[in-house]
């Protein structure tokens, strides 16, 4: 997947009086670092960018700065952090960080289920015990989504992450062989809704307690 484009400007003004003046203009102030990058202050246009993140799984995409006022050509980089404002979501703040394409990086990747499993089709329940992983590989090589085929799971079953078949040099980091996904059946998953349902009330009524007092 090609890098998306990002134009965005130096900046030099630091503090919340000049931070608020360049929103007021359109513009979401950032900074750029990274393992041999000096930190190097920049603005970008609010709009470009929200655009962009609408598009999803921008935390695991890469994208080329192009800089105005910088000294050197496009900077290949990733969403560090993005800080949003609670209560409008507008955006505040946006750390960029410069990777190098020949060092593996570290960052999570959705989980996805392909294939029809026999353990479903009988009235288990497909449960994801974990929706992404962390992976360790090339920035240029970072998957959309690590994809595992249930089409031989039947009830009961379980897949573990030593049992995922990863594409080209990439690793998931894992210290323990814990479990990914499994197939449970429909009383297990009857009798799980359940508890969950009285943790939600349990919660909603520490909650009220909590506002009466």
């Amino acid at each position: 997947m090609k890098p998306v484009p990002i134009q965005c400007h130096v900046r030099t003004a630091t503090g919340n009086g000049p931070a608020r003046v360049l929103r007021r203009q359109g513009l979401v102030p950032a900074v750029l670092y990274g393992r041999n990058t000096a930190s190097t202050l920049l603005s970008v246009p609010s709009r470009q960018f929200e655009k962009m993140l609408k598009q999803g799984g921008m935390g695991r995409r890469l994208l080329n700065l192009n800089i105005d006022g910088g000294d050197r050509g496009p900077k290949t980089v990733m969403i560090k952090e993005i800080q949003k404002h609670p209560v409008s979501w507008a955006l505040i703040h946006i750390d960029f960080y410069e990777v190098s394409m020949d060092r593996k990086i570290r960052t999570t990747v959705p989980v996805t289920a392909s294939g029809k499993s026999p353990g479903v089709e009988r009235g288990g329940n497909l449960q994801l015990i974990r929706r992404e992983l962390e992976v360790l590989c090339f920035p240029n090589e970072i998957p959309d989504a690590i994809s595992i085929d249930i089409s031989g799971l039947d009830i009961g079953d379980v897949v573990h992450v030593e049992e995922i078949k990863l594409p080209g040099n990439v690793e998931i980091p894992a210290d323990v062989n814990f479990t990914v996904l499994t197939v449970i059946s429909p009383k297990a998953a009857a009798a799980e809704a359940e508890a969950e349902a009285e943790e939600e009330a349990e919660e909603a009524e520490s909650t009220a307690e909590a506002e009466e007092a």
